[in-house]
């Protein structure tokens, strides 16, 4: 069976960065949207991301950011993985010739089959829930929406924390799951046994999966 990957957003401290590794979690997420409590410059972004060992990816977050902007992220750490959260064409995700994660803010009625579709160079499509403004605002959205067959690997987002990321995986399986405001202590600020009892969750998740399969 896949493990399910952990995905840790919105890092802005050293000892967040080392507790995410420690916990275990296969990529962190560098906010690079100036509006966002939890935005870095590129030049603190680059010294975080030097802190991660191999194997454990440092994931950049952009919405409508300029090709430059982009560049000069991508340039400061180049085995950066881009992640979409704006309003971007598929021509905007591929310009830069980096893996990248697509972004989806899921609302009833959103056809997420065609909307993948629109991006047959994903590595992904993170599910977000729909709020003003951009990302998911710690917010859950109805999991039933998703679609069975969609044509990428999922990475659940929207609200997740230690206390339902279990739900989430049972229900949707996906191939990994993200969070950010839920193993915070406050915006941008961590919290590093939160961090922490998310990883065991996802594990334990993981292990039921495993055991039902094998009944």
């Amino acid at each position: 069976m896949n493990r399910t990957r952990i995905k840790i957003c919105g890092l802005t401290r050293e000892a967040d960065v080392d507790a995410a590794v420690e916990a275990g979690a296969d990529a962190v997420g560098l906010v690079f949207y100036a509006k966002s409590p939890r935005h870095v410059a590129v030049e603190r972004a680059a010294a975080l991301a030097q802190r991660l060992p191999p194997f454990v990816t440092p994931v950049g977050l952009f919405v409508n950011a300029t090709p430059a902007d982009i560049a000069a992220a991508v340039r400061a750490i180049p085995q950066l993985v881009l992640q979409f959260h704006g309003d971007e064409t598929p021509a905007a995700c591929t310009a830069a010739a980096r893996p990248f994660l697509r972004a989806a803010r899921m609302t009833p009625g959103f056809d997420l089959l065609d909307f993948a579709a629109q991006y047959p160079d994903a590595q992904a499509i993170l599910l977000d829930a729909h709020v003003d403004g951009y990302g998911g605002g710690g917010k859950v959205f109805d999991w039933s929406l998703i679609p069975r067959n969609v044509p990428h690997p999922v990475v659940l987002s929207g609200g997740l924390h230690a206390g339902n990321v279990i739900e989430g995986i049972l229900q949707v399986r996906p191939w990994a799951v993200d969070v950010s405001s839920g193993v915070e202590a406050a915006k941008g600020i961590k919290d590093a046994a939160e961090i922490r009892r998310f990883c065991e969750a996802v594990q334990e998740a993981d292990a039921r999966i495993a055991s039902a399969s094998e009944a």
